[in-house]
């Protein structure tokens, strides 16, 4: 395979260090451009890639394209490559919001898959949705699946399910962040330094992850054999349960997924 990247950010970078970790493909065998010549060198001296300035010299060389630009840029740039793709090429967007009959309406019979990956690809532990657009075959799922489990989980979903999954597992890092930061400071209220706080609130989320991924317990159960009757964690369960903490959560992911909505019109 013959794999290039239209942009060359965080994102790209994580999946380029996870193919080449993963040894699916060469470092000689992947491609970039991105617009910024500092980032160009960066991935080069990184990751020891082909980097190109130009996009159309990219698609001359590549048969699977990432288009890993911001989505308010996408539209220039599937206009500008819309001359150098043929049906040779399978063209994956990561971008958030763009929906596949956007892109192929600006890529006329183009195998597109669209995934929503999140940030945990850069150690690895990525979740990955896809959904397959109407020209794609059955060898491109495969491909894309392979692709996709190198850097973490994949599932499939319908495209009308992705402003869900961008509010939970594409901005869910975000969120996820954003309540241990909360749990940090309020340790340190109670006395913790900040170093003892963020080991100690890091690696209880990332134990409780694992926990529940690993499907010995489910959600209540894990719950319930951590709550003793009367003891501390009742004690804090009863501030959670009886403030509008849910209803947050709920508004958050809305807020999410309704800016998901409004960035594939």
């Amino acid at each position: 395979m013959k794999i290039g990247f239209i942009g060359g950010g965080k994102m790209a970078e994580a999946i380029i260090s996870d193919l080449v970790r993963s040894r699916i493909v060469n470092p000689q065998d992947i491609f970039v451009c991105d617009l910024s010549e500092e980032r160009r060198r960066i991935l080069k001296r990184r990751h020891d890639v082909n980097i190109y300035a130009d996009n159309g010299m990219l698609l001359a060389t590549t048969d699977i394209v990432f288009l890993a630009v911001k989505p308010q840029n996408q539209d220039d740039v599937l206009k500008e490559i819309s001359e150098f793709v043929t049906h040779e090429h399978l063209v994956i967007s990561i971008a958030a919001g763009r929906k596949i009959v956007h892109i192929e309406s600006l890529l006329p019979d183009t195998r597109v898959v669209r995934v929503m990956p999140n940030l945990a690809a850069m150690i690895s532990e990525c979740m990955s949705v896809f959904c397959m657009g109407n020209h794609a075959t059955v060898d491109d799922r495969k491909k894309v699946i392979t692709l996709l489990s190198c850097f973490g989980q994949v599932l499939e979903l319908s495209e009308r399910q992705f402003d869900a999954v961008t509010a939970l597992s594409g901005s869910g890092p975000a969120f996820f962040a954003y309540i241990l930061t909360s749990m940090v400071e309020a340790a340190e209220n109670l006395g913790l330094e900040h170093s003892a706080a963020s080991l100690l609130a890091e690696q209880t989320m990332l134990g409780t992850a694992m926990l529940l991924a690993k499907g010995e317990f489910g959600a209540e159960d894990l719950i319930a054999a951590v709550s003793s009757a009367k003891g501390t964690t009742v004690a804090g369960m009863d501030v959670m349960t009886n403030s509008n903490l849910k209803q947050i959560i709920t508004d958050t992911l809305q807020a999410s997924a309704k800016r998901s909505e409004e960035l594939s019109k």
